[in-house]
């Protein structure tokens, strides 16, 4: 009896959180597109050089992004590839950036050589600042935006030390893209 008065109960409030989340993604949506208009400006197809410095060396490529909205805005998509000089592929990374309002906190999920990780990514008026957390060294990446290039500088930050520059690109606008969003299949 106790068990059926449990069951019958739980049948009474099952429907509460099914209306609340049928009335509440709008205005989520709604906050997380607004915050990600900060990102808009990424939108489209880049190409420029880029430079990381490591222990054996420079290692200069030409790099490229792509990048685009899905779920309605609320989510950025980048895919960016540096390419070697004969050609191939030395550099891929793909990633997705997004607004969650319960937070107050964006958040780049990204993937890159064997690596992923989750990362909190801070817009400002030219641009955005995301960080590794890397023992008790800080890889902090600083990206700006000019209305025409766009420049990216990551810096190894070790207590104690100055920066210590490790990669810059530089990016000019190639064009627009309609993806990720293009191509998706239809109902019929």
């Amino acid at each position: 009896m106790a068990g059926a008065l449990v069951a019958a109960t739980m049948v009474g409030i099952a429907p509460v959180p099914h209306v609340w989340a049928q009335q509440m993604p709008d205005a989520r949506i709604a906050e997380q597109r607004a915050a990600m208009a900060k990102f808009a400006w990424m939108d489209g197809t880049w190409r420029g050089p880029a430079t990381s410095q490591s222990p054996g060396g420079a290692h200069s490529v030409t790099q490229t992004e792509r990048i685009g909205p899905m779920l309605d805005g609320t989510v950025r998509v980048l895919e960016g590839k540096g390419y070697n000089p004969d050609g191939s592929v030395g550099f891929n990374a793909f990633a997705t950036i997004s607004f969650n309002p319960q937070t107050n906190v964006y958040v780049m999920h990204s993937y890159a050589q064997g690596q992923v990780g989750d990362f909190k990514i801070v817009p400002s008026d030219q641009g955005y600042v995301w960080e590794i957390p890397a023992g008790p060294m800080t890889i902090r990446y600083t990206a700006t935006y000019d209305g025409t290039v766009w420049r990216e500088v990551g810096e190894r930050i070790m207590p104690g030390r100055p920066p210590q520059q490790f990669f810059e690109m530089t990016l000019n606008r190639v064009g627009k893209t309609d993806w990720p969003a293009a191509g998706a299949l239809p109902p019929k």
